[in-house]
């Protein structure tokens, strides 16, 4: 899906690190919530309240989940990230991506 129909796009964004990494939040009609951000260089962790579904769009990063190894995402890939739990992000060039929570 390239495109979103029939949403709000909440005018606020959401500011991290020092602007860094930055954000905003679309609202489906169902009540369901993405981000759609960017990422400069640097390193990063940033902690769950629901599963995350992470969407790298364009960009390179390395990311690691609680108790697992690093891997690696270049250009485009997805990955999760379990509910109440946090994650790492060595970010190498502008990322462009799209988060979406997820109900259980």
């Amino acid at each position: 899906m390239t495109t979103f129909d029939n949403v709000t796009l909440q005018k606020q964004a959401n500011i991290y690190f020092d602007g860094k990494v930055t954000s905003r939040t679309v609202v489906f009609a169902d009540g369901t919530k993405k981000t759609l951000g960017i990422m400069l260089p640097g390193e990063y962790e940033f902690s769950t309240g629901l599963k995350e579904e992470m969407e790298i769009l364009a960009g390179k990063l390395s990311y690691k989940l609680q108790g697992a190894e690093w891997e690696t995402i270049d250009e485009k890939g997805v990955f999760y990230v379990p509910a109440n739990s946090s994650f790492q992000l060595k970010v190498e060039t502008v990322t462009d991506y799209c988060c979406s929570y997820l109900a259980e």
